[in-house]
């Protein structure tokens, strides 16, 4: 995630893509014609080299457009998926879940180890503010937006008025993410280090540790207004308060082992990683910790109080390359492109809703903090990109809430 500069590709090079991408969707679309009732666990094993391999070629192909590798990632599963050509159906699609966990690990880790104690200590009064404006009002001015957008939301119309304000909150989370990958691929392309640059990467990578800290919140809030079941209390602040405290010092132990093992083994670090997303995050869950918070906070403990925080990051590039195709393909493939068609214009008003609050928020942001009159002016260009912790998020709620939650996503995305 720390954006190095892609080799730029020849024309001979691109061709070459585009028929390796046509061959493998042919052999996939014979093989599963010849074997249409092919499933389970080896079906699953293709579906995920059938995506890597499409997702790399996508991104590649889309380079040539200037779109970013996540979107030829998405474009793979959306094409390669059981609305489009059905080459990966339904149950497989599921089966891909499990990398949610692993992706999702990997990308906290790289977003803790992103952010470096220096950065946020240089423009600590300007990062304040901009922190509790920004995330303030994205929440509860988008939250309402959501609600006021009941209309155009085919999920949303059986909703009580509380659940409607619960997801209505849920949304409002998703929608004040920001997206360090996208920040840092644009900052290694341009190789900007102004007042911009700056300010967006302090700001996005303490964002991520904060939006996570607010997630734990706002689902402890709107659980109750969702499900009929869940009962509210002031009780229920002190388990959100164990929860946050014990993942940070959960977080805290993870990341200073890593840094034992950085330092006397350093080998194998794929291993741990899988051991980490799969076992660890299983473990964090069962006692109730928050698996996100305590990855993020690991991944600064490496990156600021050891000495192998560029290592550290430069494994987890070299692993998540891998994950992050599939887990991103894997997404597109999830998306019900039926409810896309009845979603596409309140989409469009979100996300027009959420620049201009955005927008709105880093000028007043910047006037309290006496900041520059170039972050002032441009500040909100690099807060609008959204990516992996957004779609991340977005697949939590979805499973924490089903009966909304694949409307939720496929609105997400």
């Amino acid at each position: 995630m720390s954006g190095h500069a892609a080799e730029k590709k020849t024309p001979l090079q691109r061709v070459l893509f585009a028929v390796a991408l046509a061959i493998v969707f042919a052999v996939l679309f014979e093989s599963t014609h010849m074997v249409p009732h092919f499933t389970g666990g080896i079906a699953t094993l293709g579906a995920v080299g059938f995506l890597l391999l499409a997702g790399t070629l996508f991104s590649e192909i889309g380079e040539i457009f200037g779109l970013p590798h996540l979107t030829g990632y998405l474009a793979a599963g959306i094409v390669a998926g059981p609305y489009i050509l059905h080459l990966i159906d339904h149950e497989t699609v599921d089966r891909l879940s499990m990398v949610d966990r692993l992706a999702l690990s990997l990308i906290a880790l790289a977003g803790g180890a992103e952010l470096k104690l220096d950065m946020v200590t240089k423009g600590l009064k300007s990062l304040a503010w901009s922190m509790f404006v920004q995330c303030m009002a994205g929440l509860f001015l988008m939250s309402a937006i959501f609600v006021a957008c009941r209309p155009l939301l085919p999920f949303a119309q059986a909703l009580t008025v509380s659940q409607l304000v619960g997801v209505g909150l849920l949304w409002g989370m998703v929608a004040i993410t920001r997206s360090p990958s996208a920040c840092l691929g644009i900052l290694s392309q341009t190789r900007a280090e102004g007042p911009i640059a700056r300010y967006s990467l302090t700001f996005i990578m303490s964002s991520d540790i904060v939006v996570v800290v607010l997630l734990a919140a706002v689902m402890t809030v709107a659980r109750p207004l969702i499900s009929p079941e869940a009962s509210f209390s002031l009780g229920v602040f002190r388990d959100l308060g164990k929860e946050i405290l014990g993942s940070i010092a959960l977080g805290t132990t993870i990341g200073l082992v890593l840094a034992a093992y950085l330092h006397l083994v350093g080998k194998q670090l794929l291993v741990v990683f899988i051991v980490l997303g799969f076992g660890a995050n299983e473990a964090i869950n069962y006692i109730h910790f928050e698996p996100l918070l305590a990855f993020l906070v690991a991944g600064f403990v490496v990156q600021n109080f050891s000495k192998h925080g560029g290592r550290f990051l430069d494994a987890i590039e070299q692993t998540g390359g891998v994950v992050y195709v599939i887990f991103f393909a894997s997404a597109g493939a999830h998306l019900d492109l039926n409810a896309l068609k009845s979603l596409w214009q309140v989409a469009l008003i979100l996300c027009g809703a959420r620049a201009l609050i955005t927008y709105g928020a880093t000028r007043f942001a910047a006037r309290m903090a006496n900041d520059s009159p170039v972050i002032k002016k441009w500040g909100f260009a690099g807060l609008l990109s959204q990516a992996g912790i957004a779609l991340g998020i977005a697949t939590k709620i979805s499973q924490e809430f089903p009966q909304f939650g694949a409307g939720f996503r496929a609105l997400g995305i």
